[in-house]
Parts: structure tokens; C-alpha cells; sequence
């Protein structure tokens, strides 16, 4: 076994990734750079960001950014907060950053999901809600500056070819 594999199977090193990982959900308005987390998980820098990607399957800045726009949708849907206040309360530094990775992220503006979730009926009252929550995240498998740069190429491949190349 390879010692990254060995790593990622490590009960006391998932355990301090999960800490790091229960903290950004817990706070993902807040700045999380990797020197903050790797902090909370007791590793280097480096050994964090590698070790994240490894056991989460995706880098912790995207992590972030998830949670962020998931956050953010719940807020659109179920509350009449203006967009500016949603965007600030869920850690974004602008209104234009956040509208703009918005739409690469959910392929609609702020104002359109808030639109459909009022148009949408209510009857999810029976599930849990953890499981409404991960039915609804956004799949950000793709990097958004990615995203920007094949949009603006005109190349849309899928994204599973996108990661093997």
C-alpha cells in the first residue's frame, strides 16, 4: 500500500479532517485558508490539501464554495432577505463575485432560483432535511475558473472526461 493510501486511511488523520471539515460547515461564512485549517487538523499545509482532496474527493476551497452556494440557496428559497444581505451572510467579500460564481456553480442567477423556489411546491415537509440538503447541493466537480474557460472556448465536455484529462 502506497503511504498516500495509508494516509487516507488513517482513523486519526480522518478524524482531523473531519474537525477541519465540521468547522467550515459549522462557520463556512468565515475565510478558511488552508494555513487556518491545516491548524485545526494538527497537519502541515501541503499534507491538509493533499490528505482533503483524497478523503473528501474534492480540494477544501471548493469544500467551501459548496457550502457557500448551497447556503446561499436554501436562504433564496426559504427567506425574503435581500440578495446583497444572503451574499455577505454567507461569506462572500462582493456582490459581483458572488453572483458571478453563483451562476457558473448553479447555472442560474441568485434571483432565478429564488423565483423558482417560490413557484416550486412545498411537499418535501417528510423528508429529513439533511437529505433534501444533499439531493439540492450543487455538484462542483469542476473548477469554476474551468467552467469560465471552456464557456468561453465554446468546449462543453462532460465532466467525468473533463477530470481524466
Amino acid at each position: 500500500m502506497s503511504e498516500e493510501a495509508h494516509a487516507a486511511q488513517d482513523p486519526a488523520l480522518l478524524r482531523r479532517l473531519l474537525r477541519a471539515k465540521d468547522r467550515m460547515d459549522a462557520a463556512s461564512h468565515e475565510e478558511w485558508p488552508v494555513v487556518r485549517l491545516a491548524e485545526v487538523s494538527g497537519v502541515s499545509e501541503a499534507h491538509f490539501a493533499r490528505s482533503f482532496k483524497q478523503a473528501f474527493g474534492i480540494p477544501p476551497h471548493r469544500y467551501l464554495l459548496t457550502r457557500r452556494i448551497e447556503r446561499a440557496m436554501a436562504l433564496l428559497r426559504e427567506t425574503d432577505l435581500p440578495i446583497t444581505d444572503i451574499a455577505f451572510d454567507t461569506g462572500w467579500a462582493s456582490l459581483g463575485t458572488f453572483g458571478r460564481t453563483f451562476r457558473d456553480v448553479t447555472g442560474n442567477s441568485p434571483s432565478a432560483v429564488r423565483s423558482q423556489g417560490r413557484q416550486a411546491p412545498r411537499e418535501l415537509g417528510a423528508v429529513p432535511v439533511c437529505i433534501v440538503n444533499a439531493a439540492r447541493r450543487p455538484g462542483l466537480t469542476t473548477a469554476v475558473s474551468e467552467k469560465r474557460r471552456q464557456a468561453a472556448n465554446g468546449t462543453n465536455m462532460p465532466e467525468q472526461q473533463q477530470e481524466s484529462s
